[in-house]
């Protein structure tokens, strides 16, 4: 066990700097114990120069020192776990500081549940704070995500992919309970209230009134817009599933964007249909056939309208942002770029769909590649005679 601080290691460094600039490596490790047994035992002494191994011997000093206050019982249980422990401490070694942890605990309610050794090491991996949690907390909120979702295998691979989303405060767990009640009052499915209370568990960790008036908005914004009573509640699962976020915007925000987008030539069925929906404009969500608008109807209204502007200074009509409001999502700066792009290979936004602009970085370039390929590569004429050789 070493018995000095990180105090008494720089004091005994400056000491054994010499005049020459070295560090005299015995004088250094004189003051831990198991140094010592090692040099005793024959290991050879040598000095370094100090300029050039200041770096490792900070990192050996954060070593020390980190090890010194580390609780060893969760390092020990962590390391039994097979958890990555040096990538517990560079991402969050304050966790190896708390006492008291229950990585024992854990564990077997991991395992009870059916997770199997290496996905409760990857929770853990990803996230430490779990050990953190009191048995009998954890035990609440197995019981609140039962009621929600009661196949185990399904619970595990949930708390696998948002782990912060399971092990949370205790403090939080009425109006979990609260809320969850609330959700289920509105008939919602029970996989719409899982994938709500695991991607966006602030909703759930808030008070209920919030959500209620923000349920309410919605709710009212779809009978202003001409929506049928008896379709509201798929409608609502719809736009919940597809952006659980859409709980947390500020209520008034949603209504005057919905105002600013009908003002601007979307009609009402299109806001319907096209409710904001976040990361709508990537490929793979359009082929789904998931008419989606603008996850930017949440957006401050003076940054829709510097979009829009920014569109319309481009030469794109208001015909061709209505058939594709998802380029809505991206910023003027990123518009304009690709936009710039595709006119160096020859395509011109304003007579062609918008879609090639949409997506992420990764979509538009494979868009573009695309049509690069298209423009390179020779057209075949089948009824064209073949040159003969002379």
């Amino acid at each position: 066990m070493f018995l000095f601080s990180c105090q008494s290691i720089n004091q005994s460094i400056n000491q054994s700097i010499n005049q020459s600039g070295f560090i005299c490596i015995n004088q250094l490790y004189c003051h831990c114990s198991e140094v010592q047994r090692n040099l005793s035992s024959g290991a050879p002494s040598r000095c370094v120069c100090a300029r050039c191994h200041l770096e490792d011997f900070a990192s050996m000093l954060r070593l020390i020192a980190t090890s010194l206050s580390e609780n060893q019982q969760t390092v020990d249980a962590l390391y039994d776990l097979s958890v990555d422990i040096q990538k517990v401490r560079k991402l969050k070694g304050w966790v190896l500081h708390q006492s008291p942890a229950y990585t024992k605990e854990v564990a077997d309610l991991l395992r009870n549940m059916g997770a199997s050794g290496p996905i409760i090491a990857r929770i853990l991996g990803i996230h430490p704070e779990a050990v953190l949690c009191n048995p009998k907390h954890m035990q609440t909120q197995r019981e609140l995500w039962t009621s929600v979702c009661p196949n185990q295998k399904d619970l595990v691979a949930i708390i696998e992919k948002f782990p912060a989303s399971f092990f949370t405060s205790s403090s939080h767990h009425d109006n979990q309970r609260n809320n969850i009640a609330y959700f289920q009052s509105l008939n919602l499915n029970k996989r719409i209230i899982t994938k709500l209370m695991a991607s966006a568990p602030q909703s759930f960790s808030r008070p209920v009134e919030q959500n209620q008036v923000m349920v309410c908005t919605l709710q009212q914004a779809y009978r202003e817009l001409g929506g049928e009573e008896a379709n509201m509640k798929i409608w609502l699962q719809k736009l919940l599933s597809q952006n659980p976020f859409v709980l947390l915007k500020p209520p008034e925000v949603l209504r005057q964007n919905l105002l600013f987008l009908r003002d601007k030539g979307f009609s009402t069925a299109e806001l319907l249909d096209s409710f904001p929906v976040s990361g709508a404009s990537s490929p793979s969500r359009a082929a789904g056939h998931h008419p989606q608008v603008p996850g930017s109807a949440l957006l401050p209204e003076s940054i829709l309208d510097e979009r829009f502007n920014g569109l319309l200074s481009a030469g794109v009509s208001m015909s061709q942002i209505t058939e594709t409001p998802t380029v809505l999502e991206l910023t003027t700066q990123i518009v304009n770029y690709r936009i710039q792009r595709l006119k160096a290979r020859g395509y011109d936004v304003r007579t062609g769909s918008l879609q090639v602009l949409n997506g992420t970085k990764k979509d538009f370039e494979m868009s573009f590649g695309k049509l690069q390929l298209r423009r390179e590569r020779p057209l075949f004429n089948p009824v064209a005679p073949l040159k003969a050789d002379d």
